[in-house]
């Protein structure tokens, strides 16, 4: 197949008996150019497939194209395509499109999909951060791009912020665990370096230490994202003293954990996991949950905000996250005596 030459302007113009500056006036000032023209001219673009090159327009003009960028994780994972979701229904109707660049939750991703991104002009740039370092972007920021980062904050980097209350629903789901008269509680992530997961880490440790009881023993925090999340979960549970309860720092160690509990036939340890999944209902699995197109959404709105006033202090917006219980979370211990002593 020989691929064929695309359509110039020079091409609409000739085919709409019009000059090449009204071909570009229709598409960039429409409303300069008599709407029967506009109509000839769109007519003859549509008819040999002409798309305007943004990319060129924005350059020649020295500024950016009406994109914004994104850079997630991997695509795999519902929470990252779920922000992206909210994001593009913002920007819509702004007249706004998205990029979407994926790290593999790799350091070395991050930036190399930055530089791939901006170099596009992208007219804002969000980011859920993976490095411990986004300084690399502060050269990009004062020349103007608004960057807004989302679930975490970024570090050494002066950039807007829309993250969870993660704090209060690692604390809350413990609560609940220690109400039901749970005292072995583990609480399992991986990553566990990242920002998200400190947060959610000290929320478990406070209410546990509220309530007298030493949360060391039951954290297993891994920063191997090669160790399989089932993996970790059944060295867990088959200690000679497993806990009666586990939180799961993010959806991919709960799913990890469904997987661990069949194999082990476990049906009576508490499972809480942070972060919503497809599935999470139909199993009966008790979540911390939040709205992950609202944090797209509410990143879209700072990004349009700051593109129109580079002034003032960054700013973080905190969204609310709250338990559902649906069964699992909801497990009382089943060695009643020695919780009793323990509790003592």
């Amino acid at each position: 197949m020989v691929a064929q030459m695309r359509a110039t302007a020079e091409d609409v113009a000739a085919l709409a008996g019009v000059s090449a500056k009204t071909v570009s006036r229709v598409f960039n000032q429409r409303e300069l150019v008599h709407p029967e023209t506009a109509e000839r001219v769109m007519s003859a673009a549509k008819r040999l497939r002409f798309r305007p090159n943004t990319l060129a327009r924005g350059l020649r003009r020295g500024g950016g194209t009406n994109t914004v960028g994104l850079i997630v994780g991997e695509l795999g994972n519902p929470f990252y395509y779920k922000v992206a979701s909210g994001l593009e229904q913002e920007l819509a109707p702004h007249g706004f499109g998205l990029l979407v660049a994926t790290t593999d939750d790799t350091v070395e991703g991050e930036q190399r999909v930055a530089d791939i991104l901006l170099s596009q002009r992208i007219s804002a740039l969000a980011i859920i951060p993976v490095s411990d370092d986004q300084s690399y972007l502060e050269g990009e920021r004062q020349l103007g791009t608004p960057i807004v980062a989302i679930d975490r904050p970024a570090t050494n980097l002066v950039a807007d912020s829309v993250v969870l209350s993660n704090d209060a629903g690692s604390y809350g789901a413990t609560k609940r665990l220690l109400q039901h008269g749970h005292r072995r509680i583990s609480y399992v992530c991986n990553p566990a370096s990242i920002y998200s997961q400190t947060e959610r880490v000290a929320g478990y440790r406070r209410a546990m230490r509220e309530a007298g009881t030493d949360p060391t023993p039951w954290e297993r925090l891994e920063d191997d994202r090669s160790l399989p999340p089932e993996r970790a979960i059944a060295d867990l549970l088959t200690l000679a003293t497993p806990p009666t309860a586990l939180i799961c720092g993010n959806n991919r160690m709960t799913i990890g954990a469904l997987r661990a509990m069949r194999a082990l036939g476990d049906t009576s340890t508490a499972l809480i996991g942070f972060d919503d999944f497809d599935t999470a209902d139909v199993l009966n699995v008790s979540v911390i949950t939040y709205d992950p197109h609202e944090l797209g959404r509410q990143a879209a709105r700072v990004a349009i905000e700051r593109m129109h006033d580079l002034t003032g202090v960054a700013r973080q917006l905190i969204l609310p996250t709250h338990v559902i219980e649906r069964g699992t979370g909801e497990r009382l211990p089943q060695d009643h005596n020695h919780q009793q002593t323990e509790s003592r």
